[in-house]
Formats: C-alpha cells, sequence, structure tokens
C-alpha cells in the first residue's frame, strides 16, 4: 500500500457519509468529521451544565469551600476539555487539508 493510497483512502473517508442515522445540518447523512465534531459540541454541553449546576447550588447558600473547590475542579476540566477540543479539530482539519492537496 502506498502513501498516496493510505492519504487518498484517508480524504475519502472524511468526505463520506455516515453510514445509520447520524445526519448533517441538513439532514442528509453527515461525515465522520461531522461526528467528530458533533461528539466534542455534546460533551462540552454536558460539562457545560454540570458547571452550571454546581453553581446554582453555590449560589444558594452552599458556598462552602469543599463546593466551591469542586466547582473549580469543573471549571479547569471545562478548560481542559475545550482546549482538547479545539486541538483534535484543528489537527484532524489540517491532515485533511494535507491530504486534499496531496491527492
Amino acid at each position: 500500500m502506498t502513501n498516496t493510497t493510505v492519504t487518498g483512502g484517508l480524504g475519502l473517508m472524511a468526505s463520506s457519509p455516515l453510514t445509520g442515522n447520524k445526519m448533517g445540518k441538513s439532514g442528509a447523512p453527515g461525515t465522520w468529521f461531522e461526528a467528530l465534531a458533533d461528539a466534542w459540541g455534546q460533551t462540552l454541553d454536558n460539562q457545560a451544565q454540570r458547571i452550571e449546576q454546581m453553581s446554582d447550588t453555590v449560589s444558594a447558600g452552599a458556598d462552602n469551600p469543599s463546593q466551591i473547590t469542586k466547582l473549580t475542579t469543573e471549571s479547569l476540566r471545562m478548560s481542559f476539555m475545550s482546549n482538547s477540543s479545539s486541538s483534535s479539530i484543528d489537527s484532524v482539519g489540517k491532515a485533511l487539508e494535507t491530504m486534499a492537496r496531496k491527492g
């Protein structure tokens, strides 16, 4: 298998529709790249909801050090996840761009 075969195949995968019931924004089948972004978005949404709930608890009077520490920890986790999301999507996008130029 040559490098061209591999990069061409990966580029095809990135632009190929998903099978199953995953749909893109327009209702058409999405690509795996869109699925990656969607998964990160859902993960970040879930983490944001967790932070909101903890923040509401602290605002409602449970502002003891342990609750604030837990909220800080979840906020730092959100930061880490957000950076990871951005880095992974950027890396995959750059790889796809490189493959498109070589194809």
